[in-house]
């Protein structure tokens, strides 16, 4: 599945967003999905995810009650609603997926996902 994202942009702290991300494949209602960020020089660490089974949600501790993810089977269509925007998440945004026979695991580690989409930029300025 391919999983090209959009929606990344300069912003003011405080501000909203929102990521997309749509798959081009036949499978995405069964992929649990996710997105990632990479600050400048760090490596790629996970935002949040939601399983395929049964929509169970995860968040990071820092952008847990800011950032919601949902996601669109109809549509093929993976979202990030970013809001309350800190310095700190200025990164390089990417959404992720993988099909797992388990319908409410989430994995968390970037290796455990196999389908990727290329990354949007998220610039929080002051």
């Amino acid at each position: 599945v391919q999983l090209p994202a959009s929606g990344g942009g300069l912003v003011q702290a405080g501000d909203s967003l929102r990521l997309s991300c749509t798959a081009r494949g036949p499978t995405f209602s069964s992929y649990t999905m996710a997105w990632f960020r990479q600050h400048r020089g760090e490596q790629r660490e996970i935002v949040a995810a939601i399983s395929w089974g049964d929509s169970t949600q995860f968040y990071t501790d820092s952008v847990h009650g800011r950032f919601t993810i949902s996601r669109d089977n109809a549509a093929k269509a993976l979202y990030l609603q970013m809001n309350r925007l800190k310095l700190e998440d200025t990164a390089v945004y990417s959404c992720a997926g993988v099909a797992l026979l388990d319908g409410h695991r989430i994995p968390v580690r970037p290796y455990e996902y196999d389908a990727w989409g290329q990354g949007t930029l998220v610039t929080v300025s002051s």
